[in-house]
């Protein structure tokens, strides 16, 4: 299957993962202007991009330019949505990416953002779990690569209940930035 030409929709007891759409903008507002959200968010690589909207049409824009950029094959962003208020709570992204170390060689990298009531292991844990097994098919990857800052307790406890390991040496950049805190998940 090829995620650029039919993306699949992924189902947990609470959660739906599906297709990002431009009225998601309002939902995600929610999201992405919840300062204690924002510092969970991996920027790395993104132009410096904190991804802190605060207006709707800041909103609008960027989930203008995700839809883009899923067109050209560049990425992937599903909508997480909480199945009882069928709403947006966050996104979760992901691509190929090939890089010279053999650490992160052949990965899929996974970046998730939620609003900050569910950042917590259990919701992290059923979100990613909707999804991980078909990341390796989708993205032609032997390994899901995903950034988890250090103060970010929950969600490393939960990638770490789904057997990613914490890498040993940093993902280099496009302008040669060295990245830290980032852990694996071997096919």
């Amino acid at each position: 299957m090829d995620v650029f030409k039919q993306l699949p929709q992924f189902e947990s007891n609470k959660f739906i993962l599906r297709a990002l759409k431009s009225n998601d903008a309002d939902d995600l507002l929610k999201v992405y202007s919840d300062e204690k959200a924002v510092p969970f968010f991996n920027g790395d690589n993104c132009h410096g991009d904190d991804f802190h909207y605060t207006t709707l049409e800041r909103m609008a824009e960027a989930v203008k330019f995700w839809l883009w950029s899923y067109e050209q094959g560049y990425f992937v962003r599903w909508a997480v949505v909480d199945k009882s208020t069928d709403t947006a709570i966050g996104t979760i992204e992901l691509f190929h990416r090939d890089d010279e170390s053999e650490t992160y060689k052949n990965g899929g990298l996974l970046r998730l953002d939620i609003h900050s009531d569910y950042e917590n292991k259990n919701d992290i844990f059923e979100i990613i779990s909707a999804i991980k097994d078909s990341v390796y098919d989708l993205f032609w990857c032997d390994k899901i690569i995903t950034k988890v800052n250090p103060f970010a307790t929950e969600r490393r406890s939960a990638i770490e209940k789904l057997g990613f390991k914490l890498a040993d040496t940093p993902l280099i950049g496009n302008e040669g930035e060295q990245f830290t805190d980032y852990y694996i998940l071997n096919k």
